[in-house]
């Protein structure tokens, strides 16, 4: 049984100044002008390849201001006491396809103890079509602790197939999705079920909150990456009438999801697409910060990697196949927020060319720019410099170095979900695990490793050529910054210190000492 707690998890976030996004604003645009100066055009092609990825980034920054731009917003004083009052009927439903069932039970426990007067519990077993030999023992569970199970024999769409087959077979005016592992606080219902009371309201979407995020290295990274997502990102887009459904702890008026086609079933981020259909049908969403429902990080390189991998390949199929510049219905507001959550996972492209650049300089001496070092760096530090001021600011400082080199090191699996995309792979839904997963995972850092032993190389071959030039300098210090923001990565791929360690074992003794 669920017991109050002295101190609930938060999401860290602060508003930011206009004044700061404004002079954001204004040296991105001096920044952006100095792009566009024909002297300092150097090889035209690698030149080009530059400018798109800058124009690339200022797009994601200035979308980003735009998301954290200040105003008033209150959505406590359009929530009407009237809908907790009226007692609407809900269904929980408990999306499962063979995760443990002691992670299962747990969740169960804790939807039992909501504090509401009409809500039934409902486990959607898809693990009889995933094939996973548990898939008896959820039933046998369900009976177990009183609530009812919904196991599918037949059917596709995956987890977006499985919640729209409960529909079918349920009838609550309010659905809520939680995924195995995200244990409900009490109150959940207490505080998203009042938002109701406006009738033009879809959905209520709350934090994914990971209770194991002190586990390791990997699980604390992953909740850093989602505490900004959902602290000032979300905070803004909720802002904007443009919060996104994440797939779990959502409360979804059922006419809404009726409308908008169920959960759509061809893009494995159903959530992210099912969201936009609901805003194209006339219906507006919320977004509370509050920590109201707790689950599980991935704890291992393999786990994070799916699960980013899944997201990519998803958004990037909105983005190609889904653009919200192109769907009726939609504020402008709400097609830029959910062109620039689409657009994120198209940064591999921008690293990748990043990447390159300073290597074909340190092999051959072509500079794709002729301008000089100090003019550049005139425009550019002052800019990079105030942007991780901002981003500092609005995270509360709860954004870390490691979140952000995790990102730049997703460049392989955004790249992948692309390849897979254009090539019109089938990509399978997979359940990100919910216990550590044992293993070798440095196949995953090869390209990282793989960089940073031709950076090291090419330094050597630039210096013999050239010398240490301004030129030489400038392109040993991007490579050294990749390098750097590999690290990270690197180190949690294979367990270098009990590498360390063997070596040290096999040593003799009298050199070992």
């Amino acid at each position: 049984m669920t017991k109050p707690r002295l101190k609930l998890p938060v999401i860290s976030s602060k508003v930011s100044s206009k004044a700061l996004l404004v002079l954001n604003s204004i040296l991105a645009l001096i920044y952006g002008f100095w792009w566009l100066d024909p002297s300092h055009i150097g090889h035209p092609l690698f030149y080009f390849s530059l400018f798109f990825g800058e124009v690339y980034h200022l797009f994601m920054a200035f979308t980003f201001w735009q998301t954290i731009w200040p105003q008033d917003y209150n959505p406590l004083l359009e929530k009407d006491q009237n809908a907790w009052e009226s007692n609407p009927k809900v269904d929980i439903y408990i999306t499962v396809a063979g995760e443990q069932v002691e992670v299962v039970k747990k969740t169960v426990l804790a939807a039992k103890d909501l504090k509401y007067d009409k809500f039934s519990i409902y486990i959607l077993n898809d693990g009889f079509i995933a094939k996973k030999d548990n898939w008896k023992q959820i039933e046998n569970l369900a009976s177990d602790l009183g609530v009812f199970c919904i196991t599918r024999k037949s059917g596709s769409g995956a987890k977006a197939g499985n919640i729209n087959n409960a529909l079918k077979n349920t009838k609550g005016e309010i659905v809520v999705i939680l995924d195995a592992d995200m244990m409900v606080h009490e109150d959940f219902l207490e505080k998203t079920i009042p938002y109701f009371g406006d009738p033009k309201v879809g959905f209520v979407q709350t934090p994914q909150y990971y209770k194991n995020y002190n586990k390791n290295i990997i699980a604390k990274t992953a909740w850093e990456q989602q505490e900004f997502f959902f602290g000032p990102i979300m905070e803004g887009k909720g802002r904007q009438n443009s919060a996104i459904i994440s797939g779990t702890n959502v409360a979804i008026r059922r006419k809404a999801l009726d409308e908008a086609g169920g959960m759509c079933e061809d893009n494995i981020a159903e959530d992210f697409l099912t969201s936009l259909f609901i805003y194209q049908k006339g219906w507006k969403a919320f977004y509370t910060k509050e920590v109201l429902a707790e689950g599980l990080a991935p704890q291992d390189l393999l786990s994070y990697y799916k699960q980013q991998h899944r997201w990519a390949r998803g958004s990037l199929e909105v983005l190609f196949a889904h653009n919200p510049l192109f769907k009726k219905r939609l504020s402008w507001r709400q097609k830029i927020q959910y062109l620039s959550s689409a657009a994120y996972y198209f940064n591999g492209v921008v690293v990748l060319i990043d990447l390159l650049i300073p290597i074909i300089f340190l092999y051959t001496g072509i500079s794709p720019v002729a301008a000089t070092t100090t003019s550049f760096t005139l425009v550019f530090i002052p800019l990079i410099l105030l942007i991780f001021l901002t981003i500092f600011k609005v995270s509360d400082g709860s954004l870390t170095f490691r979140a952000i080199a995790f990102s730049h090191s997703s460049f392989t699996l955004q790249l992948s979900a692309l390849k897979s995309l254009l090539f019109r792979e089938k990509t399978m839904f997979v359940v990100t695990s919910k216990k550590a997963q044992e293993g070798n995972f440095l196949f995953l850092a090869i390209p990282h490793i793989f960089f940073v032993i031709l950076s090291v190389i090419g330094v050597f071959i630039a210096l013999y050529r050239d010398g240490l030039t301004p030129s030489v300098a400038t392109n040993v210090s991007w490579a050294f910054f990749n390098i750097v923001m590999f690290m990270p990565f690197i180190s949690v791929a294979y367990n270098w210190r009990g590498l360390f360690k063997l070596f040290a074992a096999d040593r003799p003794a009298s050199v070992a000492s």
